[in-house]
C-alpha cells in the first residue's frame, strides 16, 4: 500500500436490473476547520455549498449531493438560546461559541458523506483524498483520541438471500486479512464499533448447508449481533428488507434504510502519504470477487472451518497469514 494504484472493479458492476452499481463513501478527518473543509470540498468537487444547520452543509455537485458536517449531534444542534445550556454560557454569546467551535474542531471528527456514486466515478474520491492530505487533513494516527474511519456503503447486485449470504461469507473469512491491512491505528483497534460478528453466528454462516430464507437470515444475524457496532454492519440493509422484523431486535434512529452493506472497518489514515483510498477500495473488491466465485468461496470456507478446530496444527498457524497466502495463490492480490 505504498502508492496509489488504479481503482479495481469487481466482475459484477451492474445490478440485476442492468443499472450500474453505486457506493456511498464516508470520510472522517481532522486538521482542517469546518468552513475550510466546506470551501475546499466545493472547490475540488466543483459544487456550491449551502448551510443546512450549524456545522452541516450540503454540497451540490455534478456527482450528486455531498454532506459535510461535524460528526457530533450535540454540537451540530447547539443553540445558545437552548435552556439546557448554563446561563453563564448563554450570556457569553458569541465568545462562548468561539470557544466551543475551537474545541470541537480539534476533538470531534469532520465528515464528508458522499451521495451514492457510480463505481466508475470513484476516481473523484481518490483525487479528493489526495488533495485534502496536501491541504493538511489529519487522520487516526494524529492523536490517541482520534479513531477516524473511512466507510463504504456498496450497493448489492441483487437482494436474494443466496446472494447476500455469499457476501457475508466472503467477508467473514476475510475479516482477519482485511483488519491486518486497514486497522493500523491503536485508537481504532480499541473502539467497539468495528467488532467482528459473533463466533456463534460466524460458525453458522460458513457451514456448507447454510441456506436460509430472508427471514431466517435476518433472525440468525440479529440474535447474535443486535447492534450497529460491527465491522460490516447489516442493519441498514435489514431496515430496507424488513423494518418491522429489525425493530423486534434493534430500535435506533441512526439506522438508515438502504440496499447496501455498511463496511466500517478501515482507518482513515489520510495524512499518511502511503495510505490511499484506492487501497481500501481494492481490498473491498477482493471481498466482491470472492463472493461471486462459488468454487473459491467454498474452498476458503472449508479452510476457515478447519482453522477454527482445536488441534496442535492450528496452534502454530495464523488464519490471517493463511488466508493471505491463499489469496495470492489464487491471484486475488
Amino acid at each position: 500500500m505504498n502508492q496509489a494504484t488504479a481503482l479495481n472493479m469487481p466482475d459484477i458492476v451492474n445490478t440485476a436490473d442492468g443499472n450500474e452499481r453505486r457506493v456511498g463513501v464516508e470520510i472522517e478527518l481532522s486538521g482542517l476547520g469546518y468552513q475550510q473543509l466546506v470551501d475546499l470540498a466545493a472547490e475540488l468537487l466543483g459544487g456550491d455549498a449551502t448551510p443546512e444547520s450549524r456545522y452541516v452543509s450540503k454540497l451540490e455537485t455534478p456527482l450528486g449531493s455531498f454532506i459535510i458536517e461535524l460528526d457530533s449531534d450535540p454540537i451540530k444542534d447547539l443553540d445558545l438560546a437552548d435552556e439546557r445550556l448554563p446561563m453563564s454560557m448563554r450570556e457569553l454569546g458569541g465568545q462562548a461559541m468561539e470557544v466551543i467551535d475551537a474545541a470541537a474542531e480539534r476533538i470531534v471528527p469532520l465528515e464528508i458523506v458522499s451521495p451514492p456514486m457510480f463505481f466508475s466515478d470513484l476516481s473523484h474520491i481518490e483525487t479528493l483524498v489526495e488533495k485534502l492530505r496536501k491541504a493538511g487533513a489529519l487522520g487516526s494516527r494524529e492523536a490517541i483520541y482520534f479513531a477516524f474511519g473511512l466507510q463504504l456503503n456498496p450497493e448489492l447486485p441483487d437482494l436474494k438471500p443466496t446472494t447476500l449470504v455469499r457476501y457475508y461469507q466472503a467477508f467473514a473469512v476475510l475479516y482477519d486479512w482485511l483488519k491486518a491491512r486497514h486497522q493500523l491505528d491503536i485508537s481504532r483497534k480499541f473502539t467497539p464499533y468495528i467488532e467482528p460478528w459473533s463466533s456463534h453466528y460466524t460458525d453458522l454462516l460458513v457451514a456448507d448447508d447454510y441456506s436460509p430464507d430472508q427471514q431466517q437470515m435476518m433472525v440468525d444475524y440479529l440474535e447474535s449481533n443486535p447492534t450497529r457496532n460491527r465491522a460490516l454492519d447489516l442493519l441498514p440493509l435489514f431496515a430496507h428488507l424488513d423494518k418491522p422484523l429489525l425493530d423486534q431486535y434493534v430500535e435506533d434512529p441512526r439506522i438508515k434504510s438502504r440496499p447496501t452493506l455498511h463496511y466500517r472497518l478501515p482507518d482513515c489514515d489520510i495524512d499518511n502519504p502511503e495510505w490511499h483510498f484506492s487501497s481500501v477500495w481494492n481490498d473491498w473488491v477482493v471481498v466482491e470477487q470472492l463472493a461471486n466465485h462459488a468454487e473459491d468461496l467454498a474452498e476458503l470456507r472449508a479452510l476457515f472451518r478447519d482453522s477454527r478446530k482445536i488441534n496442535l496444527r492450528n496452534l502454530t498457524k495464523n488464519w490471517q497469514e493463511t488466508s493471505e497466502i491463499w489469496l495470492k495463490s489464487k491471484g486475488y492480490v
